[in-house]
């Protein structure tokens, strides 16, 4: 049987069922006893296995390995000969009688891989070699019963790509070991890629991503509790974490509370650390956490001085008493020059002073002092008596500790929850006025007064000008407004605002009075109208209806929330005009309308090359991850579809319409509603028929979506159309038959990514299931969708999908 093994093209599985069908009297591997191509070694518990494996079913190359014993997806957590294939032979491993494991070529003597020589004194006169339940492969004395923690080699001081409980990522100072983690170059090459994982013990230690020599995300240091670049640790229940650093060794290890559950921390090929978990159902493994997640996760984006915010727009700022050191480019939102001080230091006169940022994710501590004695009153005194010294912060989040930066300060980032106090040395001329300053405040007072008359006469002249030409225009208010109240509008405050409030002449100004050349679309809310400000500005202005069935609820509902958003990949709210029953809502201009316009329109729809489908299928991804995960809340949009997706000049997609978004609780994770809204056939199937909607609804919504854009086709709903004209029940039927190329939109040029094009409407398949558990989640699907490398399990039928015939295809292909 392992002959036939060898000889088949699913060598993967077929390494998995030999190793469960081996005995566990395999579990040892003493001198004498080689191991061959096609026996394993298996944990007593029966988790791990090892042997030889070969990644690529179509290749010929061979490696030795451990992998998961269980797990139905063959998972390789160790690879020993990773840059020596055995190229189209069998091979054996052996153990020396001093303690040294090899890897030969049947029948030569060509040694291709060999373990780091034992130590004589560890291995004692009876070696033996041994793969232990927590996945360790290990060389000890199989007569010391003592020799059970003390190894005289183990792989878990060899890491490749893996990191189990219980493994060490970082150094052992007295032996100059190194333990990082190193991504495959691809999926079915274990060889080394650029990608690295590695402990920094610089500083105040810190782990970073390397792709080769370029550092791409920084954990942060170690707060005491988590790193301070990763808050979310403190959410994670079922794990334990471990950070050492002493004298001989700085490493940080994780484990888990409850042995049932299976994780592992990663480097994948494409450069994202990953911590995944297997789910037993659907059976594969889930991205519980990864990074870089966003723009902010790059390393010193703001660069020096700079804070970057990923909720604010644009995300660069600098900090307090500090201004952009290249006000041109940071205009232009490229913040890398980062910002320089205002005021220079005056150490000598002790005027300095402290600025406090808040929630940071605390600047890279490369080159920062740690003292463990001093508590925070005495880091503050010890950094204001050395010029040097930039900034401060406790080295502990309970307040223990003290870290001093005596260099700029690179890669600041503040999160919503979880950050620590970070305390930036500023002169006393940027904390508050100063006497000097009180000394010319007479001179400067002559000044602006002369300014202020001025530019009163001149604002007197344009007003009156104003006024003649709104004369001429003859604006008409509807006669519920009042003239001495213009924002009369009860319900809302305007002081609970975010956003600017526009005056009523501005938005007629620049629209010409709502005029219909101006007018753009019309939807459930009301008409929207292109204007253009006094600055050249381009705008959009929605003005709410006074026949719209949605209100005031659902006008100060997104004038509220996309207030607080801030995405590349979500519409931007100007700001708002509320005058008595007039109610408008102010949004960056979008020249290229909406998704839908170019999408089902047969003539546009040629402008929609597949490159650009991609790029919109990803931002949509993005933007959603952002709401559901990456925002100050989570949001649930209810309402996303192709008209509601808006292209900028450069077909960047941007949701909008957040009428009916819903923010969800902190424990929330689905809501009942007795009022469902949205659109019929954009609807996942909980929500249609019982009103229940959470994150899922909305993953079902843009799986919908994508089968759209592949294809051009809208889909037809679900409550009146028939099921053979159900885009998802075509789809789902091309899926099954293996021609889901066929879905792929004719007008698109033929050359085309039909890899790309597979995996996206696999995705989009996978988000259409109809139960929401086997839904993924958008931090999965937008792993999915931007890793060639990513495994994608099998979807399962659609919602809405009724059984049909077999000539059901054909009428829907013909209907194209």
């Amino acid at each position: 049987m392992r002959e036939s093994c060898r000889r088949s093209l699913l060598l993967p599985f077929c390494t998995l069922f030999l190793s469960l069908s081996l005995s566990a009297a395999t579990d040892t591997l003493a001198p004498g006893s080689p191991l061959s191509d096609g026996d394993t070694l298996v944990s007593a518990d029966g988790t791990f296995a090892l042997g030889f494996f070969s990644p690529d079913p179509s290749s010929k190359n061979r490696y030795v390995g451990i992998w998961y014993n269980k797990v139905s997806v063959p998972t390789y957590v160790w690879v020993a000969n990773r840059n020596a294939p055995l190229a189209g032979l069998t091979g054996t491993l052996s153990l020396a009688a001093n303690g040294t494991l090899v890897v030969k070529a049947n029948g030569t003597s060509t040694v291709v891989w060999s373990s780091s020589p034992a130590s004589s004194s560890a291995v004692g006169n009876n070696p033996v070699a041994q793969i232990l339940d927590t996945g360790n492969f290990v060389i000890k004395d199989d007569n010391d019963a003592a020799a059970s923690q003390l190894y005289a080699w183990q792989s878990f001081d060899h890491p490749t790509d893996t990191l189990l409980p219980g493994m060490k990522l970082g150094w052992n100072l007295t032996s100059g070991l190194n333990r990082n983690l190193t991504a495959w170059a691809s999926l079915t090459d274990p060889s080394p890629s650029p990608y690295t994982l590695a402990m920094d013990v610089l500083g105040d230690p810190q782990i970073f991503l390397w792709s080769g020599s370029t550092s791409t995300w920084r954990s942060g240091p170690w707060n005491g509790f988590r790193f301070s670049g990763v808050p979310e640790m403190k959410t994670y229940s079922m794990f334990t974490f471990r950070f050492v650093r002493s004298r001989d060794e700085v490493y940080y290890t994780f484990g888990l509370k409850d042995p049932s559950i299976v994780s592992r921390l990663i480097v994948n090929q494409t450069g994202s650390t990953q911590r995944l978990v297997w789910l037993d159902q659907p059976k594969q493994w889930n991205v519980f956490w990864f990074a870089p997640k966003d723009q902010c996760d790059q390393v010193s984006p703001c660069g020096p001085m700079g804070v970057c915010d990923p909720n604010d727009s644009p995300i660069c700022d600098c900090v307090q008493g500090f201004a952009p050191k290249n006000p041109t480019n940071w205009a232009l939102r490229d913040g890398t020059g980062g910002c320089v001080r205002r005021t220079r230091l005056d150490c000598r006169n002790g005027t300095d002073g402290f600025v406090l940022v808040r929630e940071t994710k605390l600047p890279d501590t490369s080159s920062s002092a740690v003292d463990t004695s001093l508590g925070l009153d005495q880091c503050r005194a010890k950094c204001l008596a050395n010029c040097s010294c930039t900034a401060y912060a406790s080295a502990d989040v309970s307040g223990a500790g003290c870290i001093i930066w005596t260099t700029q300060l690179t890669d600041i980032r503040v999160w919503a929850f979880g950050g620590q106090d970070l305390y930036v040395r500023v002169a006393a001329a940027d904390l508050s006025p100063t006497a000097e300053q009180s000394r010319h405040s007479g001179a400067v007072a002559i000044i602006v007064i002369s300014v202020v008359l001025g530019t009163v006469f001149v604002a007197l002249v344009a007003c009156f000008v104003c006024k003649r030409r709104r004369r001429k225009r003859r604006v008409r208010f509807p006669p519920s407004v009042s003239l001495n109240n213009p924002y009369n509008y009860q319900g809302t405050d305007s002081n609970d605002l975010e956003l600017p409030l526009f005056n009523l002449s501005t938005i007629v100004d620049a629209t010409d009075n709502f005029s219909a050349k101006n007018k753009l679309g019309e939807g459930g809310f009301g008409p929207v109208f292109m204007g253009t400000l006094e600055d050249g500005q381009q705008i959009a202005v929605k003005r709410l209806a006074k026949t719209s069935v949605q209100g005031r609820t659902e006008f100060r509902n997104e004038m509220e929330l996309i207030a607080k958003l801030q995405h590349r990949n979500l519409v931007r709210l100007l700001g708002c005009c509320i005058y008595g029953e007039e109610k408008m809502l102010v949004y960056e201009y979008m020249p290229n309308k909406s998704l839908d316009v170019f999408l089902f329109d047969r003539t546009k729809c040629t402008l929609l090359d597949w490159q650009t489908r991609y790029e919109i299928i990803m931002g949509i991804a993005r933007g959603l991850l952002y709401l559901h995960q990456d925002s100050r809340f989570r949001i649930i949009h209810r309402d996303l579809k192709a008209s509601n997706i808006l292209l900028d000049k450069d077909m960047n997609p941007k949701i909008s319409d957040f009428g009916i978004a819903r923010i969800f609780g902190g424990d929330e994770t689905e809501v009942n509603t007795r009022k469902v809204v949205g659109t019929y056939g954009y609807m996942s199937p909980e929500y249609a028929m019982d009103g229940v909607f959470s994150v899922k609804t909305d993953v079902f919504s843009f799986g919908v979506l994508v089968l759209e854009i592949i294809s051009g086709k809208k889909n037809r709903g679900v409550f009146f159309a028939k099921a053979d004209l159900n885009l998802l029940g075509y789809a789902w039927g091309l899926w099954k038959e293996g021609k889901s190329l066929d879905l792929v939109d004719d007008s698109m040029s033929p050359k085309y990514s039909t890899n790309e094009a597979l995996r996206c409407v696999k995705v989009g398949l996978l988000c259409v299931q109809e139960r929401p558990e086997d839904r993924p989640t958008m931090s999965s699907v937008v792993l999915m969708l931007g890793s060639e490398s990513a495994l994608l399990p099998e979807p399962k039928q659609p919602g809405f999908v009724s059984t049909r015939g077999p000539s059901s295809t054909a009428r829907l292909q013909a209907s194209r």
